[in-house]
């Protein structure tokens, strides 16, 4: 119960060391999620609502179903999760701690697994279909997951603008970030801006976080 109330208490946010010492083994990437770490380890109460996430969305009655996902060019599986609300022992008092959420904004949860079953990369994205509140507030969250990494050592980036494309009460923002150790690579995605024809109350204003295993360069 008290490493429960502690796992719910502490910060959502990955405790990822990126110094050139960081033990592996000690850190985690998201909670007590590792990359790296075999599926058959992650918590079947901790961690539910399992699906395929793709357009089909398949429902998983367990982590060991992955291969009923359809796997991408990189042979990896993706699956959507969410964090057990009913287990937590604060959302009770403080709706703070409800659903699933990082730096207290509401997001979406993947996990992508290889064909042994590996835990390869998570994707955090802020969920779209929030209350307008935090949707208004989606693109802060990208602020909030740079300070948590540290600013220094991202190598940021405009993206491609679109014909159409225009601001949000003065912001337009499309803006790709990324930050390498000797364990992860980050990827960082702030957006801010309103497509062609799109009602204001349906504009574009997400985060959108990557957290993989770093790659030879």
């Amino acid at each position: 119960m008290i490493r429960r109330l502690l796992m719910w208490a502490l910060p959502l946010f990955p405790v990822l060391a990126l110094g050139p010492n960081a033990d592996a083994r000690q850190a985690a990437d998201l909670r007590d999620l590792s990359l790296g770490m075999s599926i058959a380890n992650i918590s079947a109460e901790e961690y539910v609502g399992l699906a395929c996430a793709d357009e089909e969305g398949a429902k998983l009655a367990a982590w060991s179903e992955f291969r009923m996902c359809p796997a991408d060019e990189m042979g990896l599986r993706a699956i959507s999760f969410r964090f057990n609300n009913e287990i937590n022992p604060l959302a009770a008092v403080n709706d703070k701690y409800e659903g699933t959420k990082l730096g207290g904004h509401p997001v979406l949860l993947t996990g992508l697994v290889d064909r042994s079953g590996v835990l390869k990369r998570i994707r955090i994205d802020t969920d779209p279909n929030a209350r307008p509140f935090w949707h208004k507030k989606a693109h802060l969250l990208a602020l909030i997951v740079r300070a948590r990494y540290g600013d220094d050592g991202w190598i940021c980036r405009d993206t491609e603008r679109h014909e159409g494309e225009t601001s949000v009460g003065g912001l337009l923002i499309k803006e790709r970030c990324e930050k390498r150790s000797e364990r992860r690579r980050l990827v960082l995605y702030r957006e801010v801006y309103r497509r062609a024809g799109q009602p204001l109350s349906d504009v574009v204003n997400a985060t959108h976080f990557i957290i993989d295993q770093a790659m030879d360069r």
